[in-house]
């Protein structure tokens, strides 16, 4: 870092810190899956679908391509977690909606995943209230 402005300094540490600290997330989220016995993606499916989702949206959201999502519902649907549904406007579009069973492990999941959060412990009230403005300013 010798011969960097204060600036690129600082914007490097920030660099470093944050692939850091999603590195510590993506790990605590991984102990979670493994507890309750999910594979790790279903984390990031499970917390998507807020809501009856066409697959491709699905695919958009999760950044994956769309072979994956098929794979994914393919796994949810074999596990009772979720079902696929027409779309009420365009019958060839696959709505994948969760069941029960489905959004009681999303509950759960998300519970596990916020109490093990660094933010839960690490930070007070007032701090974590800072890092979502900062973090809803940078999205």
């Amino acid at each position: 870092m010798q011969g960097n402005s204060p600036r690129e300094q600082v914007d490097a540490e920030i660099l470093a810190g944050v692939f850091e600290l999603l590195g510590r997330i993506a790990a605590l989220g991984e102990n979670v899956a493994q507890r309750l016995c999910v594979p790790g993606f279903f984390i990031k499916a499970l917390h998507t679908l807020e809501r009856p989702m066409a697959m491709k949206d699905l695919g958009k959201r999760m950044h994956c391509d769309p072979s994956f999502v098929t794979v994914v519902a393919d796994m949810l649907e074999k596990r009772g977690l979720a079902r696929r549904e027409a779309h009420t406007g365009d019958r060839r579009v696959k709505n994948l909606v969760l069941t029960g069973d489905g959004l009681e492990l999303k509950h759960r999941i998300e519970s596990e995943m916020a109490a093990c959060m660094p933010w839960s412990c690490a930070l007070t009230p007032d701090e974590r209230g800072q890092l979502l403005m900062l973090i809803r300013k940078m999205l």
